[in-house]
């Protein structure tokens, strides 16, 4: 149900340092999610390298939580499905499998369209507060900025 193209709405993390550049190592556009015959998760995604726009995609492996994946991306990470209704809007966060003393948390609100829909994103926020660890929407991209193009 999660197939199909995505845009990247927002972006949020507990370390400003995860986003705040071009080419920070967790500032990754999502396109496309792609569900495997063996219930993985292909991402399709952009980010900047060398200052041009690079695709590339990741594969999730399925655990026995539903909602839950683990990807090999600068790491063995978790990615957690926070909240979809499958049609217009999926959250999910992405984070490193071992708690450190700094829990190193990047969160996304991907939507169908490029349309703004502020009670999606209010919701987004209401979601960052429930999480353990303080979340701060460090790049709210409904205001046309953010889109990768190659």
């Amino acid at each position: 149900q999660v197939a199909g193209m995505w845009h990247s709405m927002a972006m949020a993390a507990s370390n400003i340092s995860l986003l705040d550049a071009e080419n920070a190592p967790l500032r990754v556009y999502v396109q496309e999610l792609r569900p495997t015959p063996e219930d993985n998760l292909e991402i399709i995604l952009r980010k900047r390298e060398n200052s041009a726009c690079v695709e590339g995609n990741i594969m999730a492996q399925k655990t026995e939580d539903p909602a839950v994946f683990t990807i090999d991306y600068q790491g063995e990470r978790k990615i957690s499905m926070l909240d979809t209704d499958y049609t217009h809007y999926l959250f999910f966060c992405m984070e490193a499998p071992v708690p450190t003393a700094e829990s190193c948390v990047m969160c996304q609100y991907l939507a169908r369209t490029l349309k703004v829909d502020n009670k999606v994103m209010e919701k987004f926020d209401g979601v960052l507060k429930t999480l353990p660890v303080q979340m701060r929407i460090i790049l709210d991209l409904t205001q046309g900025k953010g889109e990768l193009r190659p």
